[in-house]
């Protein structure tokens, strides 16, 4: 699967981009901002798929995957999301095992990535399905009415990936 489709003239900034994106992320989880930059060291413990702050809250990153209806593959929200401690240290136990996917129960956590273009997303309830070791977790929202859960259920179109793509750039630019 490519993360790329063929480019686009952005409404927003004017400019032809090459690529259309088909993939977007947070590096940490939110709350990981509201820790002052100069405690970060000392109360953050991370690396690129877990996430401990203040030895309390625990996070985990995944991936939530949406269809793409009239073209190939999905459209993928590099996300972060909380787990209680107990999911978070069986996770860990399970982390290098292979065959990890049929061990571990789907586990239930809160999003904590708040993602663009959308109505508020952090705390939207999730399940966090453990996938291959070297795989991301895939994340599933809870069927609600919000408009990300639409999505995931029902699958977005190229012109909508172009639409986010646009709302970014205009988030870039400010």
């Amino acid at each position: 699967m490519s993360n790329y489709q063929a480019g686009y003239l952005c409404r927003f900034c004017g400019k032809y981009h090459k690529e259309l994106l088909r993939s977007y992320g947070s590096p940490v989880p939110d709350y990981y901002y509201d820790i002052p930059a100069e405690e970060q060291e000392s109360r953050i413990e991370m690396n690129e798929d877990l996430c401990i702050i203040d030895d309390q809250y625990f996070f985990i990153r995944g991936c939530i995957e949406i269809p793409v209806t009239d073209g190939e593959g999905t459209f993928i929200w590099d996300v972060w999301v909380s787990l209680s401690e107990g999911n978070f240290d069986k996770n860990n136990d399970y982390w290098e095992v292979e065959g990890r996917e049929q061990e571990l129960e789907p586990m239930f956590g809160w999003l904590s990535t708040s993602i663009p273009c959308y109505s508020e997303t952090i705390n939207l309830k999730t399940m966090v399905h453990t996938r291959p070791v070297g795989v991301r977790p895939y994340i599933e929202l809870e069927p609600t009415e919000h408009p990300l859960a639409i999505e995931q259920r029902e699958g977005i179109t190229v012109d909508r990936i172009k639409q986010i793509a646009e709302e970014l750039c205009s988030e870039a630019e400010q």
